[in-house]
């Protein structure tokens, strides 16, 4: 069993249920999913950067993850419709706790300058967004081989009605928020 899991089960949960007067055990605030999301705005130029995206995120996810196409075209941006502009993968039950356990307790120490994660991440429901500038910061990827750094974004769906109830599920679990 995944180590974060464990730690959900003995600790958090009873945590929980006093904090928040919770009586029903199925009405404790939970982690669903984690999508991890690394967009690419040179991918239509560049194929080899898709690929290697692709590879990469393989790599730190430890599944595959599915290429996202645009959906319309932007005269702008040189986009159109049905270019690949980048990769998401969709992490559930033990893949997503072993991920989340690497990401608390190795990579975000990895980060510099690390101040903590912004609690303006929550959407209002209970779900978690936080931002990631390198993507390098993760022990899987070899950054020598790194061309440009990537950016991802890491988001944490919940059961939890408020973002009080997941600030606190987040927080039992080791996230290290920053104050204020």
């Amino acid at each position: 069993m995944a180590r974060l899991k464990e730690k959900y089960e003995k600790e958090v949960i009873p945590k929980l249920e006093k904090e928040f007067g919770i009586s029903n055990a199925m009405a404790v605030p939970r982690i669903t999913r984690v999508v991890c999301n690394l967009g690419l705005g040179e991918a239509p130029r560049n194929n080899k950067l898709m690929d290697q995206a692709v590879d990469e995120l393989m790599a730190i996810t430890g599944q595959r993850p599915t290429v996202r196409k645009a959906r319309r075209s932007i005269a702008q941006f040189k986009l159109r419709a049905g270019m690949q502009i980048g990769c998401a993968v969709t992490l559930r039950r033990d893949r997503m706790y072993e991920f989340l356990d690497r990401l608390v307790n190795i990579s975000l120490p990895r980060v510099r300058d690390f101040r903590g994660l912004s609690p303006k991440g929550f959407d209002g429901r209970g779900n978690f967004t936080m931002g990631i500038r390198d993507h390098s910061i993760f022990p899987e990827i070899d950054y020598t081989k790194v061309e440009t750094p990537k950016g991802m974004n890491v988001t944490v769906v919940t059961t939890a009605r408020t973002d009080d109830q997941a600030r606190f599920l987040l927080q039992e679990l080791g996230f290290p928020f920053a104050k204020g």
